[in-house]
Formats: structure tokens, sequence, C-alpha cells
């Protein structure tokens, strides 16, 4: 085997793909039996935005300085800003195999948009705003890209936090058909080294579907009329995976992966609020209903933390001198900040029971902290719930999401599944870590492994 291909499956998760369903997944299930199927480790935070970069550089968030889909650029308030390819200096896999003349086909990677040039093609991820702005390199194959899938190629579904359950379906079906037709024909239009593709669609269907799927969700009624639709597409993933291996050709090895997986998501955590009530957020006005909080509506002077919203929490101290309106003093802020962490990881549910909260440190977790990090990563309920950000509902717990149906959260492990060929000796875990595969990569092509590349090749 002298050419590799990676599926790249957004959220795909290991207790249905490597468990529950393998049965059914004959592809995926012989690829694991020829050479490994395993659990893949993400990030600190498991999510798309850094997870996919991080696989591809062996970087963790802090070497990379991207801790979430948005980022804080400065101490100012109103600082968030979504992180794209620009923010991204590490060299990926695909920059070391171009320099040694390696010819790359990259498909749909997210925090590939703007694509950067390389020795193939490459068309960016659901980051990408419209497919009215350069999101390919060279430009000209994005007008190819329809006719490659044989109908209009999909970037991403529109909205998958929707009630409309049958047009969420019928979307993702439609984009991940697509995209695995225009993956083949571009494949079969050239010679190229290494080939890798990521369909969102695991993503959006089981944050769409999971109460429907899932009979530990707390919402799941047995027979309703959504019960096999993240089963069956599971199946059509595979069937996918079949054509793809067989369009390849013999002489190919294939990869398949996930950034992370999904679980039941038990509701959300209104992190303003519980701020607010332990009076460390101040407003300068209470919302008479539930809206997005943002900076013009706090009492800066008057407030020591804030937080945003998401699949894990993230938390900001208000500090003296680095902050604009800055009210804790750098000598008083470790005294604040485990103050702050206890109340976090001793709050529970609306009961009071305990949770399990996790509040991370990002100089704990990381082997640098580059750009702003959030000063906390909060995994509430260990990612059973997710953190929401509004305020003016007046509650600290909430069994909905509140910005749109989700019925599902991430879990940390992802799937890995490789057959690298039976002249390679293998590293067997039962778990790898997601910087394992971009060292793998390198070594499957017979390239030197760079010394800041964190992972472990398993070949």
């Amino acid at each position: 085997m002298n050419r590799l291909v990676i599926i790249g499956l957004d959220c795909f998760t290991p207790q249905w793909a490597l468990e529950a369903w393998l049965e059914e997944m004959p592809n995926l299930k012989a690829i694991t039996q020829r050479g490994i199927g395993a659990r893949l480790h993400s990030t600190i935070p498991p999510i798309t935005v850094p997870a996919w970069t991080a696989m591809m550089t062996s970087k963790d968030p802090g070497m990379l300085g991207v801790y979430g889909f948005r980022n804080r650029t400065s101490y100012e308030y109103d600082s968030l800003q979504v992180m794209n390819a620009k923010v991204i200096k590490a060299r990926t896999v695909w920059n070391y195999l171009s320099r040694n003349r390696l010819k790359s086909l990259l498909m749909g990677i997210p925090q590939t948009y703007p694509p950067k040039p390389l020795n193939g093609i490459m068309i960016s991820g659901f980051m990408t705003p419209s497919k009215d702005v350069t999101f390919t390199h060279p430009e000209g194959v994005r007008e190819l890209l329809d006719q490659a899938a044989g109908g209009e190629y999909v970037i991403d579904v529109k909205d998958f936090r929707t009630d409309d359950k049958n047009a969420l379906l019928e979307s993702v079906k439609q984009m991940t058909a697509a995209r695995f037709r225009a993956f083949r024909a571009l494949q079969k239009a050239d010679d190229f080294d290494f080939a890798m593709m990521v369909e969102m669609g695991p993503d959006r269907l089981q944050h769409g579907f999971w109460r429907f799927c899932d009979p530990t969700h707390r919402l799941y009624e047995a027979g309703n009329p959504y019960e096999n639709v993240l089963h069956d597409y599971y199946v059509s993933i595979d069937e996918e995976i079949g054509r793809t291996m067989e369009a390849a050709g013999p002489d190919t090895s294939f990869m398949v992966v996930s950034d992370h997986g999904a679980k039941a998501m038990e509701g959300a955590i209104c992190i303003n609020e519980w701020l607010q009530q332990q009076g460390y957020l101040k407003l300068k006005e209470q919302p008479a209903s539930m809206q997005r909080l943002t900076h013009d509506m706090i009492d800066w002077p008057n407030t020591t933390a804030w937080g945003e919203g998401g699949y894990y929490g993230r938390l900001f101290f208000n500090v003296a001198g680095r902050e604009p309106q800055g009210r804790t003093s750098p000598d008083e802020l470790e005294s604040v900040q485990n103050e702050v962490k206890a109340g976090l990881e001793n709050l529970g549910d609306e009961e009071g029971k305990p949770i399990g909260t996790r509040v991370l440190r990002p100089e704990e977790v990381y082997r640098e902290v580059n750009n702003i990090p959030p000063d906390f990563i909060i995994y509430f309920g260990d990612l059973n719930w997710r953190s929401a950000g509004s305020v003016g509902g007046g509650s600290i717990h909430m069994r909905e999401n509140d910005t749109g149906p989700d019925d599902a959260n991430h879990l940390p492990d992802g799937i890995f599944a490789w057959d690298p060929g039976t002249d390679r000796t293998l590293r067997r875990a039962e778990r790898y870590q997601i910087y394992d595969i971009a060292p793998s990569i390198l070594r499957f092509f017979g390239l030197e492994v760079p010394e800041d590349m964190i992972g472990e090749s398993i070949i």
C-alpha cells in the first residue's frame, strides 16, 4: 500500500460505530479486523475546532492558541472572533507532504478556510461562509464541484438546531451523499498520494436526533418515528466507505477517524445566571426575558467574572490591569479563582445532587498556552450538561438548549480504524490519542516525525 485515504466523520461515536452497530457495518469492521479498531481520545475541550487541526498538526489547543470556535483576540470585552485558518501557524501533515513532493486531496476539513496553497487540491470545510467566496485551491476546482457531486455540493446544512426534523434529515442525507460522490470523483481524476475528507453529517444528525434514538436519553420514547434515524445513517456511511474503498483500488490504505464522539445531554447550566446569583457578575439592568449576554449589558467595574455558552463552559475573570475595567487585583486572583472553582464543582442539579463538574485551568492541561485562553474550561456534569450563556431566565438549570433544539453533548472519545498494510508493525492500544494521527501519517509515507509533534506514531 503506497497511498493513504482518510475518511473523517465529525462526531462519529465509538459506542455505536465500534460496539453496538459494528456487525452491521461490514466495511468498517473489515478495516478493524485487518488493522486496528480503537477509541481515539480527543482534545481538551473535545470540539470540532480545534480538534481536527490538533489531529493534523499533533499540537494541543494551547500550542495552537485556539481554544474553541471563537476566541478572545485581545483583552477587550467584545473581542471574541471566529478562529479560521488564518490563525493557524503550525505545519499540517499536508505541509510536510507537499515539501516532499507528495500530492494531497483535502475536502471539508474544518478550520481550512480560507484555503492555503499546497501540492494538490483543497476544498475548505464548514466554516466557509458560502460558495460565493474562494474556498478551493486552486480556485477553479469549485467550478467542478457540483458536477463531481452529481448535484449540489453542500458545504454544511444551514440549520441543524431545528424542529423541522424531516427537513434536517433530508438535508444531511443529501450533503453526505454529495460529498462522498465528489470525493470519489476527484480521486479518480488525478493521482493523489494522500486523500482526506471530513463529513459533518454525523455531528448534525446526532445533535438533532439523539433523544429519538438513544434509550438512555431522558426524553426517549420507544417506537417514535425517528427511532432508527441514526442507526440507518451509520449503516449508510459504511456503504459509502465501501464504495470509496472500491473506487480507490487495492493498493490504498484506509483510515476512518472522528474528532470526538457524542452522548445524551441532560440539560444546560446557565453559567451567567450562577455567576449573578453568587455576586460575581453584575448587569446594568436585569433583562425581562431570556437573552444572549452581550458585553454592553455588564456593569464592568462591579463584575468579577463572566462566562460563555457552548458544549463546554468558558469563564473569564475581570482582572485589574488586564481587562479595561478590571476589578480583581492580580494579588487576589488566585484566591478568587479557587473560590469560583470550588463553587462550580460543588454545583449540583435542580435537587442539589452532584453532577461531577470539572473545572480545568489551561496552564495545567496544555504544554504551552498561546494567545488568550479562557481562564477556566468547564465540563458541566463531565459534559453531560452543556453551558448556556444566556441571562434573564431566572434559573441556573435548563432542560433544553438556549440556542435551539439540541439533544447531545460531546464525548471525549472518537473512533479510529486503520488498515496500514501487512508490512508495517503497529503499536497496539485500546485507546489512542488524537495527536498520534499526524505522526502516523508521516511514518506511513516514510517521513521523519518532527520533534515538536506531541503524539506517538502508531506505526
